[in-house]
């Protein structure tokens, strides 16, 4: 074809050059006869050169030639083009049938579609058995690698299941705030079609026990069945349910009664409010018609640590996750040395469940942290002092006033140097100082991001969009009582994942509920918290002494579970009689067994603990919705009942 362009170009100046001429002996011959002329003989219509009509007949014999010529090679070119495209498309038939044929005799494990979990991870490949062919020699491998890069535009073969074009209900994140949120969906709306899309690889699951019940696990398998017993005794699993409760995530868009899908993964990079849908990482679009935002958070680091390098880093642990806890379990049973930065929730749990575990082994645990005592931003001084020498006898080593200047790799170990010139060496650190709301949406979607609190920020209802809501970890809600907040606790994310769900079928609830949370710095002690619990805040304790019924192995054994925020209840709490018994004078002023925190703003009570009382949250929740001023908040303890044996 370009052959043909190139002939007719050259043609076409001579062809407009003959007709120029042309016109010009017409005139020359109207003028020489003195009128315009009406009849021009046929041999002066000749498109050649100005002379006799033989001339001008020959030119157009030699034009008419070239025309033909240059149309008949121009054909033949366009024919040789046609044969060259079918046999090229039959070659490549030839190498697809081929390649499917040599992929239908390896050894590769099906991917059971009846399996959410098994559908969205790799195949994995087996080694093949002797009855198999062998793999390929390195140049049959590189000849496949050049074929597959020049048919990759036309042959390629799908890595992953047909994915559903559009979800009714679309969960991003697959935590506690999800899961519950896709309960509550199904609850309101039976045949409902909820579509999880989460990063991890593996089904939603409870993140509480990772830094508790599991470290106390005889098991040896633990890290592989996750399975744990409770304070109480009876055994379970940290999934909220087993794979057969999930519909897989192909099927889900022909689901007659609808169901729950999870897509593992995958992660959500970018969301189209205005066109309701959202992009997954490996291009794939998904559309909705509600969306729940569910992300969570990551993990903070220290600064000095991610400035150390790769070589640090490869030593640290950001705990978060089911692989941190498998991570972390075999440093603890290979490593000499494991210390622990932070001094929060996380870092005393994990401080705890080390420290028991080094009485076997003898591994060091170090806990370091800038606070004064352990917990020193929740609890009053006195109590995250009392806290600290309950750490250190579980065999934790704990340098308090702690601040890190530089972490190196020396000799085989890190080397912690802090700021007040102490130097820790050890093989592994844990890095548990707090998390970052997970807001990478916030971009893309154009939502808006709380500037004091973190996460998206959202109305009493949840909602970020007339279709949108954002529940757990991520969100920053508007309290009707204690005003706008962050919450990152599991029940937290069990209430507002729930109350989300509901405003998804059409509830228009306000959350009103005060979630609570709990920690337990083994089976003998732990407490339960509710409102805001800062201690820079007045507060004021009452406590007496504990028996053996206060203990969070006493309290799992009457509530039958070891997740005690799942107990919990949106009922308003029907107060018990407060106790007419005096109250008994603590025989030691240091013997904190059991007790209330009670903590004021404004002399209102907005926070509360419940040190070793439990199963007592609704009074507390109660007190706190009140919002009434106390006089003697002695005699509102006497409401929990802690004197009595």
């Amino acid at each position: 074809m370009l052959k043909c362009r190139t002939a007719w170009k050259k043609l076409a100046p001579l062809a407009r050059n003959s007709s120029t001429v042309c016109r010009q002996n017409v005139t020359k011959a109207g003028l020489n006869n003195g009128r315009t002329p009406v009849f021009v003989p046929a041999a002066h219509m000749s498109s050649g050169l100005p002379g006799g009509g033989g001339d001008n007949l020959k030119y157009a014999l030699l034009v008419g030639a070239a025309a033909v010529g240059s149309l008949a090679y121009a054909y033949h070119i366009v024919k040789e083009d046609h044969r060259r495209y079918q046999e090229r498309l039959a070659e490549i038939s030839s190498r697809s049938q081929k390649a499917t044929t040599e992929k239908s005799a390896t050894s590769i494990q099906p991917v059971k579609a009846t399996e959410t979990k098994d559908v969205t991870e790799p195949e994995t490949k087996t080694p093949p058995s002797p009855e198999e062919p062998s793999p390929p020699t390195p140049v049959t491998e590189a000849a496949a690698a050049n074929e597959a890069t020049e048919l990759s535009a036309v042959d390629t073969i799908p890595a992953s299941p047909k994915l559903p074009p559009h979800a009714p209900y679309l969960l991003i994140g697959g935590g506690t705030a999800s899961f519950a949120a896709a309960r509550s969906i199904r609850a309101r709306d039976p045949g409902a079609k909820v579509l999880i899309v989460t990063e991890e690889p593996d089904l939603p699951y409870m993140r509480p026990p990772l830094s508790k019940e599991l470290w106390f696990s005889d098991d040896p398998s633990v890290t592989e069945t996750l399975r744990f017993k409770q304070w109480n005794g009876k055994e379970r699993s940290i999934y909220f349910q087993p794979p057969s409760f999930y519909i897989s995530p192909e099927d889900l868009e022909s689901a007659e009664n609808g169901g729950v899908a999870v897509l593992t993964g995958k992660k959500v990079v970018q969301m189209d409010v205005r066109g309701n849908k959202v992009k997954l990482d490996d291009d794939t679009e998904i559309s909705y018609d509600k969306c729940l935002i569910a992300t969570g958070g990551v993990p903070r680091n220290l600064q000095v640590i991610d400035r150390a390098g790769e070589e640090v880093m490869g030593r640290t642990t950001l705990f978060r996750k089911i692989e941190d806890f498998r991570l972390l379990d075999k440093v603890s049973r290979n490593a000499k040395s494991i210390t622990i930065i932070g001094g929060g929730f996380l870092g005393s749990e994990l401080a705890c469940a080390l420290g028991r575990r080094s009485t076997e082994s003898g591994l060091e645990v170090i806990q370091m942290f800038p606070e004064k005592g352990n917990m020193g931003k929740v609890l009053p001084e006195y109590l995250s002092n009392w806290t600290t020498e309950k750490v250190k006898k579980e065999g934790v080593k704990v340098i308090s006033e702690a601040l890190v200047k530089s972490v190196t790799l020396k000799d085989d170990k890190l080397e912690i140097q802090l700021k007040d010139g102490r130097l820790v060496r050890t093989d592994h650190i844990v890095a548990a100082v707090g998390l970052e709301p997970n807001v990478d949406l916030a971009k893309s979607a154009g939502l808006e991001v709380d500037s004091d609190f973190g996460g998206y920020r959202v109305n009493a209802e949840l909602q970020a969009r007339s279709n949108i809501w954002v529940a757990g970890d991520a969100a920053c809600f508007y309290d009707i009582r204690l005003g706008r907040r962050r919450v990152e606790h599991h029940d937290h994310a069990v209430v507002s994942g729930r109350l989300a769900g509901e405003n998804m079928t059409g509830a228009s609830k306000p959350y009103w509920h005060q979630s609570m949370f709990w920690s337990d710095l083994g089976p003998d002690v732990g407490y339960e918290a509710i409102g805001i619990v800062d201690s820079s805040l007045p507060t004021v304790g009452v406590f007496a002494k504990a028996t053996a019924k206060d203990t969070p192995k006493a309290a799992t054994e009457e509530s039958g579970t070891g997740i005690r925020s799942e107990s919990e209840t949106e009922d308003t709490a029907m107060s018990p009689v407060a106790s007419q018994a005096p109250v008994p004078a603590v025989e030691h002023k240091d013997d904190y067994g059991k007790g209330v925190i009670f903590y004021l703003r404004d002399k209102v009570v907005v926070g509360i603990i419940l040190w070793n009382v439990f199963n007592r949250m609704p009074i507390a929740r109660k007190i706190i919705k009140d919002g009434e001023q106390h006089a003697d908040l002695n005699e509102v303890a006497k409401l929990f009942n802690i004197h009595e044996d």
